[in-house]
């Protein structure tokens, strides 16, 4: 979603003649934007900060000019008034939902007015004031559609900085979506913090699912692919799971996450489901989707975790089997009710060991999972030039990287790929001489 605000940021400046750099010392203004989820990233955004200093003093110095330091997203909406304490050199700090408003923050800059700080949670949705040319022309796109979040985790700080859950209408989502697709896009993925709680209004005032989202965007046509993350299970409904067997251009590939195994583990961080609810939804889908692939998060480490809370975790591991996931040791995050619970924390070491076990399992899984298509054929987009000498780069229908030796003239084609070798982390295949490629 920040790759998503990034590109709007600047969209919402070009008209004030701003366009994108190639490299810091070459900018007038350096907007970080920036995430809240873990300690280190927070962390990193101050040092960041430091060498963004040091890049305006180099540029000044060589008489390049000013440069003007901004910091948005969700670090800027918890710690605004610490990065303005701490980087004094700061002179915009704003909130992920205040970025439309770039032009006034500019605007009061330049009259000296001092800095700005605005991490309120405006009425009015900044998606009302994006310009109509605001869209993401990549072959492979995002398109948010829903933010924030109303499930409040124990451990998540995304109610906090990005809010309770918005939904834009289907009708916008519905014109974003063709003039993307006009522009050239062919995949598109539909982003939220809590994706599948969408709940936007039709042009009837008649309120829609994500599920019926998805139907009204599989009837544009040119759209040749459509995913969407990042979901709840408990927003996993039967007509959504349905969708995945039912609509075409619905990728084989779900982002899904869990978090922990443990029952008492998943009811301390507030998930409000069970292991085994969990494993039933993921039966669900696959029953509808057999070749499905899942992704999900998981958390080692939180507050009171046992041995035996971590191997539960690991069992369900082994029972789902996933393609890819993300996992990563509890830190705690400032003003979440997790943060709390001090004198329930796991050792450091004992985080680090069991983190290293469960990225063994998660690993060898995904391993296995990219061999299994040596041999077998699968279409792929391909998306963009290799770093070798006739080498391209595709996604496949299960999100994994393809390369494969092919003319430049391929790009934005989906061609048939016949897979030779499957690595840990991507595919390498042959383009079939007989491939049918849809034209870009």
């Amino acid at each position: 979603m920040n790759v998503y605000d990034s590109a709007r940021m600047a969209d919402i400046l070009s008209p004030l003649g701003y366009s994108l750099t190639s490299t810091p010392d070459q900018a007038d203004m350096a907007i970080l934007n920036t995430c809240h989820i873990r300690e280190k990233a927070s962390e990193k955004t101050f040092s960041e900060l430091g060498r963004l200093r040091n890049t305006r003093r180099k540029k000044e110095a060589a008489g390049g000019g000013d440069m003007l330091i901004a910091v948005a997203g969700c670090v800027a909406q918890a710690e605004g008034a610490e990065i303005i304490k701490r980087a004094p050199y700061v002179s915009m700090v704003f909130g992920p939902q205040s970025y439309h408003k770039l032009p006034e923050m500019l605007a009061e800059v330049s009259r000296g007015s001092g800095k700005v700080l605005d991490t309120d949670f405006p009425v009015e949705p900044k998606f009302d004031f994006l310009p109509a040319d605001a869209i993401d022309k990549n072959l492979s796109a995002f398109l948010t559609v829903q933010e924030g979040c109303d499930k409040f985790c124990a451990f998540c700080v995304v109610p906090y900085t990005r809010g309770a859950e918005f939904s834009r209408s289907t009708p916008e989502i519905i014109d974003e979506a063709k003039r993307m697709i006009d522009a050239g896009t062919r995949e598109i993925t539909l982003l939220g913090q809590n994706v599948n709680a969408y709940h936007g209004l039709d042009g009837d005032g008649t309120s829609r699912n994500l599920t019926d989202l998805i139907y009204k965007l599989s009837e544009i046509a040119g759209l040749e692919r459509l995913r969407y993350m990042t979901s709840h299970p408990l927003e996993m409904t039967e007509d959504l799971c349905q969708a995945h067997r039912d609509v075409d251009v619905l990728m084989p590939y779900l982002h899904l996450p869990v978090q922990a195994g443990s029952d008492k583990i998943l009811e301390a961080m507030n998930r409000r489901h069970t292991g085994d609810q969990y494993r039933g939804i993921i039966e669900k889908l696959r029953s509808y989707r057999p070749d499905l692939a899942l992704s999900g998060d998981f958390i080692v480490g939180f507050p009171g975790e046992t041995e035996q809370d971590f191997e539960d975790t690991m069992q369900l591991i082994r029972d789902v089997k996933y393609s890819q996931a993300y996992s990563f040791k509890y830190s705690p995050r400032p003003g979440t009710p997790a943060a709390a619970l001090e004198g329930q924390m796991v050792p450091e070491d004992v985080k680090t060991e069991r983190l290293a076990r469960l990225q063994a399992l998660l690993n060898e899984q995904q391993i296995e999972f990219n061999r299994s298509f040596e041999g077998k054929t699968m279409p792929v987009l391909l998306e963009r030039a290799g770093k070798r000498e006739g080498q391209l780069i595709g996604r496949s229908p299960y999100m994994q990287s393809v390369y494969v030796q092919s003319p430049p003239h391929r790009i934005g084609r989906i061609a048939e790929v016949t897979i030779d070798e499957g690595n840990a982390n991507s595919l390498r295949g042959i383009l079939k001489s007989s491939s049918t490629e849809n034209a870009a």
